[in-house]
């Protein structure tokens, strides 16, 4: 049974990133570069990780025109990064573009394209940080109108909270993929997120790949959480 830990690499250097997914390597299924770690330390950390054969998540949210968005796409396709997201808010061309792309790069080099996963409403989000942004509904419906245009662009899953993983479930296809940030063990503080759950009640809810940070990263044993989580879950 797979893994569905996705431990996100939210660390200011590459020294602690590939100590950390080495350590973690037996107890998760990928690790996640975000914006910090990739801004601090560029393509070579996907290329470190990878020569150890850790999973990569690219989460840079692209959010471009879509050819910038396509080209993009393919220079992460040659760092053979396993998924990796767009915004949907970029519309539906920009994520076909997305979509086309990974698939052209990923052919050309004759390897799986990665996983394209769309991101709807930010776990920090809530209807009132929605507002004052200008979008006039909640994150419910927000979440499920941009989750239509990804399934319509043929995206291979979306990024969504716990919360709304029912509402996704109930307009994807088969073999959508749903990974869930806004994760926290029983009795860890919420941090800045506003839309959490338990691993246990995000699985049971219908997620594919849970995505979680501080619990494991900043633990003082962080193999020893992540394998806590993963016993939680009956792995």
């Amino acid at each position: 049974m797979r893994n569905p830990i996705i431990v996100a690499l939210d660390v200011p250097n590459a020294e602690r990133a590939v100590d950390l997914a080495k350590r973690l390597k037996p107890y998760i299924g990928a690790v996640k570069i975000g914006s910090e770690l990739f801004t601090a330390e560029g393509p070579a950390i996907v290329r470190a990780l990878r020569a150890d054969r850790v999973p990569v998540f690219l989460d840079l949210k692209y959010h471009d025109i879509p050819n910038t968005v396509s080209r993009a796409v393919e220079a992460a396709v040659r760092l053979d990064v396993q998924m990796l997201t767009v915004h949907t808010s970029g519309g539906l061309e920009m994520m076909r573009a997305a979509k086309q792309a990974a698939n052209r790069a990923a052919s050309e080099l004759h390897r799986s394209p990665p996983i394209i996963l769309g991101v709807t409403v930010l776990t920090s989000f809530n209807d009132t940080g929605l507002a004052q942004v200008g979008v006039n509904s909640n994150v419910a419906d927000q979440v499920q109108r941009l989750g239509r245009l990804a399934v319509q662009a043929e995206l291979g899953g979306l990024v969504c909270s716990p919360i709304e993983i029912a509402l996704v479930r109930a307009i994807a296809p088969p073999g959508f993929q749903i990974v869930t940030p806004g994760i926290r063990p029983p009795g860890a503080p919420p941090d800045d997120q506003m839309r959490t759950r338990t691993p246990a009640e995000a699985i049971a809810a219908g997620a594919t790949w849970l995505v979680i940070g501080r619990p494991i990263v900043s633990a003082p044993d962080p193999c020893a959480a992540a394998r806590g989580i993963l016993e939680s879950l009956g792995r």
